[in-house]
């Protein structure tokens, strides 16, 4: 066997040690998926911009995408840096980007959040539209923060979206990653996308859908008025029920897959984890009301791949109950207690 498995599988070992978090307990006013998701997404969070730097990541397609790096004073050559990719309809600034910066800044953490194409500060750097599959935009994120850290092993954290996007990558490079990344976390990742846009037309769930239809079609309208080189897309119109039909009509045709089934297809991590060979983790909950949970418990992972399933906290929500930590946002804390037991 070689030095190089030796130390991966020791490095898996200790990492499924780590995915043993305290349970989490719910406000008492917070209770339920959908409760949690959306008060989670709204209630204060006291998160600010820091005067991070930007750096520029060119694409080989043209595009260019922006790096913000929260860089803490106490940090040295050598320490360990992450790169954070935001959901969908998220940017740099999204609260729970800038929640784990701070705190991940607090410790000595290094943190990059990525602002992917046309989000955030990269708004007119894209022509091409991001989606649940651009691997390649998170590889060339990780490529840069190499040659700003050269000496720095990195960590990657994905949320949502992000989140399918950090698995797939993690799953194509098998034991070659990009950088110097050696650990990856996914949290409430859609790994099935077919599935969870199905899902979100059942019952309730169906308002999350329209919110982000909302959001989509409202950056498409900006993109058309402020960027000319665009000005040739067909107009959405009549506008998109679904956010299926969002990607069928939108999404797909300019992303070069044939319709909104084959970008789900080709761009799901779920068939991907068998080949994860980074130490990796999902974290998800039992109540998300947007990533059904049973997609995680059949679905075949490699033995680098741990999985915890929190009782609740719905999509990415996690408000809890007062208790040993500093403030109510359980996840923000077990992810930096992650980042720690990295080394």
């Amino acid at each position: 066997m070689s030095r190089h498995r030796v130390e991966r599988d020791a490095h898996v070992e200790k990492c499924k040690m780590m995915a043993t978090f305290p349970n989490f307990r719910p406000h008492p006013l917070v209770r339920g998926g959908h409760a949690q998701t959306v008060l989670g997404a709204y209630l204060p969070h006291g998160a600010r911009e820091n005067g991070s730097q930007q750096h520029r990541v060119a694409l080989d397609d043209g595009d260019v995408l922006v790096l913000h790096d929260d860089c803490p004073a106490n940090w040295s050559p050598g320490n360990r840096a992450v790169l954070l990719l935001h959901g969908l309809g998220g940017c740099h600034g999204s609260p729970y980007m800038l929640r784990l910066a701070l705190k991940l800044n607090a410790v000595g953490v290094r943190a990059f959040r990525l602002d992917q194409r046309g989000c955030g500060a990269g708004f007119a750097l894209a022509k091409h539209p991001g989606h649940a599959g651009r691997s390649e935009d998170a590889r060339a994120a990780l490529e840069t923060i190499a040659e700003l850290c050269p000496d720095s092993p990195v960590s990657l954290i994905g949320y949502s979206l992000g989140g399918n996007i950090a698995l797939k990558l993690a799953g194509e490079c098998g034991d070659h990653p990009p950088g110097h990344l050696d650990s990856v976390l996914a949290v409430g990742p859609p790994i099935d996308l077919q599935h969870c846009c199905e899902h979100m037309q059942t019952g309730l769930n169906w308002l999350y859908d329209r919110t982000f239809i909302r959001t989509l079609v409202a950056l498409v309208k900006r993109r058309h008025r402020e960027l000319p080189e665009l000005a040739h897309d067909r107009p959405l119109v009549p506008p998109p029920k679904w956010l299926v039909d969002f990607d069928d009509r939108y999404t797909a045709p300019r992303s070069g897959f044939k319709d909104a089934r084959d970008y789900y297809a080709r761009c799901s991590s779920a068939p991907l984890l068998l080949q994860i060979d980074v130490p990796t983790l999902i974290v998800t909950a039992a109540d998300d009301p947007l990533i059904p949970v049973a997609m995680f418990e059949t679905a075949a992972r490699s033995p680098a791949v741990d999985l915890y399933i929190a009782d609740s906290g719905g999509h990415l929500g996690f408000f809890a109950k007062a208790g040993s930590d500093p403030d109510r946002r359980w996840l923000d804390w077990r992810l930096v207690e992650w980042v720690l037991r990295q080394g």
